[in-house]
């Protein structure tokens, strides 16, 4: 009996041990898969070399750089038109004419009335040498004693009438002279000629058709000066108009020719500020030169405004600027352990400069005395010496390194630019004048710049690096510090698998 229970019972313990077995493989590949998805599945992105541009887009309409209005002076019936849309006209040419009929109607009567005052003035005339002439008799007459003195008087009253007479009637005839002038003028004013030399944009009168100037000059042609030279007119928002100078260079593209690429440049940013609900904008004028005449007034222009370009520069997915490990505060990792810093730039600042033997001992004291001050803020102690030097935190201005309610980023750069100067005061007194400028420029731009942290993956683990930020597109942007061109940022971390 007891050897058919010996089989059964062993048969329980290899199964035991086999489902023992199952179970600790399987805990040790969830473990082990659990550990590789928290460490691991980075996503990265390389630091390459390339080119930054920052522009600023808008769209505008294309213009004439000169475009001028033609009206009538008169009123009166369109006799004819010369020209029509498109028409190449030159200067003086007769583009239109009004009846000039009830012109010249009124012509003839004002020279109808120019003679009869002349005619007023020989007659005016005849009466004067009349009254001179009787005047000179009885002044003979009274110095004779053979008339009365009143006689004389009245002789003397005729004569001063009678030239009276003549310059009433000569100003009458430089009045009618007048209606004459203005008369040809109207005559003249109904032959529309063309101010300019240009093409015709607009035609907005018919053969026929009355035009009535009495109270505003009526719009009946428009002129381009000159289509070779065109200009958009650009509406830029007040948060970029500082940084818009004239003379930028300008891309822009049209709907007509989507292939195509025009360029043109900042002629005028407008002090002329509009208000649209409330958002600001400023007018900016772009000059387009238009050699074979392919653009045309009207047309809307999508532009793009370079405000700066960096060529050959060292750049990261802005992506990677933004990532930060899980566990790992912001504030540490814009720290960076003081990589990537002001105390590894200002060596190379200091090497530019061609520094005597005391020069570099004063700049080599005073940098030892800024990483003393920096280690020991980062370990917490208060920093000897000066107390303007700067902290560890402040002299990287990472990213996120300000807590929540202080300092914004740009008062701590502040920060850091005033205790730099405080801290290479002594070592900035050695130098001469050319080297102080060249040292100021350099520093302000070190001290003022934004700065960030990076996260290298370095054996499959991430390393922080503490970079300056340059220019960025929104898409890349511009770094340096302790990064070369192919090392491996990342830029995001892909979920654990369920």
């Amino acid at each position: 009996m007891s050897r058919p229970e010996k089989k059964p019972r062993t048969f329980r313990r290899l199964l035991a041990s086999v489902i023992v077995v199952v179970v600790v493989a399987v805990g040790w590949w969830f473990w082990s898969g659990r550990t590789q998805d928290a460490s691991g599945g980075f996503r990265t992105g390389a630091v390459e070399l390339g080119d930054v541009r920052v522009v600023i887009s808008a769209t505008g309409t294309l213009r004439a750089t000169t475009t001028v209005a033609v009206g009538s002076q008169v009123s009166g019936q369109v006799l004819s038109v010369a020209v029509d849309f498109n028409d190449r006209v030159t200067k003086d040419q007769v583009i239109a004419t009004l009846d000039p009929a009830p012109f010249q109607t009124r012509l003839k009567q004002a020279q109808a009335d120019l003679a009869s005052a002349r005619a007023s003035v020989n007659e005016a005339q005849a009466t004067r040498r009349n009254a001179e002439a009787d005047y000179s008799r009885k002044s003979d007459l009274l110095a004779r004693q053979l008339i009365a003195r009143s006689d004389a008087d009245l002789a003397t009253a005729a004569r001063e009438q009678a030239r009276a007479r003549v310059a009433s009637a000569q100003a009458s005839v430089q009045q009618r002279q007048a209606g004459v002038d203005n008369a040809e003028l109207d005559v003249a004013y109904t032959v529309i000629r063309s101010p300019v030399d240009g093409v015709i944009l607009l035609r907005a009168v018919e053969p026929g058709q009355t035009v009535a100037a009495s109270f505003q000059t009526p719009v009946l042609f428009q002129i381009a000066e000159d289509l070779a030279q065109m200009q958009i007119d650009l509406s830029i928002d007040e948060a970029d108009v500082g940084q818009i100078k004239e003379g930028l260079p300008v891309s822009f593209t049209v709907d007509a020719f989507p292939d195509r690429q025009f360029s043109g440049e900042v002629k005028q940013v407008r002090l002329s500020a509009t208000s649209n609900s409330n958002v600001i904008s400023y007018p900016v004028v772009v000059q387009v030169a238009n050699a074979d005449l392919s653009l045309l007034p009207g047309m809307t222009a999508s532009a793009e405004i370079v405000v700066s370009r960096r060529d050959g520069v060292l750049r990261v997915p802005n992506a990677a600027l933004r990532f930060t490990p899980p566990g790992v505060e912001a504030a540490a990792a814009a720290t960076g352990g003081g990589r990537g810093g002001l105390t590894q730039d200002l060596p190379r600042v200091a090497d530019s400069l061609q520094l005597d033997a005391s020069q570099r001992a004063a700049f080599d004291a005073a940098l030892e005395g800024v990483r003393e001050r920096a280690a020991a803020r980062m370990a917490g102690r208060p920093p000897a010496g000066a107390t303007g030097g700067m902290g560890g935190r402040g002299g990287q201005g990472g990213q996120g390194a300000a807590p929540t309610g202080g300092p914004s980023p740009e008062a701590m750069r502040q920060r850091i630019a005033e205790a730099m100067q405080r801290s290479f005061a002594e070592f900035r007194g050695s130098l001469s004048p050319t080297q102080q400028v060249t040292w100021d420029a350099e520093l302000r731009a070190l001290s003022t710049a934004r700065r960030g942290t990076l996260w290298k993956l370095v054996d499959g683990k991430p390393q922080a690096v503490a970079v300056r930020l340059g220019a960025s597109d929104g898409t890349v942007t511009e770094v340096s510090g302790e990064i070369a061109e192919g090392d491996q940022v990342i830029t995001g971390q892909e979920r654990p698998a369920t």
